[in-house]
């Protein structure tokens, strides 16, 4: 039986909210509470770091960047530091890779593969890199970075593809620890404004083809207890 992929926008939403509210859904996904999510959405602008952050990749203080309106936050996933901000798609999968699809390379590699789908449908072609994750323009420009966390199979955090985001934003870090490569933006890239929900939708999309899920678009934010019928 086909999955069903249950799609919510959530607009602009700060980070500690969405975060606690990943946490929520990925605790009642485990416990089969309600099926498969995704959460599409923009962040108001906030550094995150990752379980293998260094604090020197970080180059001002947090004084410094809440005098910019930038947020700080560490967290649980995988990965370096990595800023999100308007303009960038960030898109949160809280699916069970339980029993068909434990495997986490895999996993990694559609979320890119989401990522690379979606900027050739706008005109771009990106690609990987060897080493790195993420969507890579020439090799060279990093448009989308990954950074999961799995739990008992049922993940959380996802992508962000940067669209029209704000690129000097990404100086206040050393993205990922990468000191030799840029970063870009389909903005950039087409030197034309694609629509936001333009991109989500084609995004959405193809994640769902590639976790062979059928989407259900739903209304608003999801409120616990969801009435969502469990994916099988």
């Amino acid at each position: 039986m086909q999955r069903r992929l249950h799609t919510y926008r959530l607009g602009k939403i700060r980070y500690d909210e969405c975060h606690a509210l990943q946490d929520e859904l990925r605790e009642a996904r485990t416990r089969g509470e309600i099926g498969d999510t995704l959460l599409l959405l923009e962040h108001d602008p906030v550094i995150t770091l990752g379980r293998a952050a260094k604090a020197q990749n970080v180059l001002l203080t947090k004084e410094m960047l809440a005098a910019r309106g930038v947020d700080l936050h560490e967290i649980g996933r995988g990965g370096d530091v990595t800023y999100h901000g308007p303009g960038q798609l960030v898109m949160y999968p809280i699916v069970s890779l339980d029993p068909d699809r434990r495997d986490v390379r895999r996993y990694v590699r559609e979320l890119e593969e989401t990522m690379i789908r979606t900027a050739s449908d706008f005109g771009v072609t990106a690609g990987r890199v060897d080493g790195l994750n993420g969507a890579w323009v020439d090799g060279a420009r990093k448009l989308g970075a990954v950074g999961v966390r799995i739990s008992r199979w049922v993940t959380m955090h996802g992508l962000a593809l940067n669209v029209t985001t704000n690129l000097s934003h990404f100086s206040f870090i050393v993205p990922c620890g990468i000191t030799d490569k840029a970063v870009t933006s389909l903005l950039q890239e087409t030197q034309r404004e694609i629509p936001m929900r333009d991109v989500e939708d084609v995004a959405a999309n193809h994640f769902a083809s590639l976790f062979d899920a059928e989407i259900i678009w739903e209304p608003g934010r999801p409120q616990l207890p969801l009435t969502a019928t469990p994916s099988p």
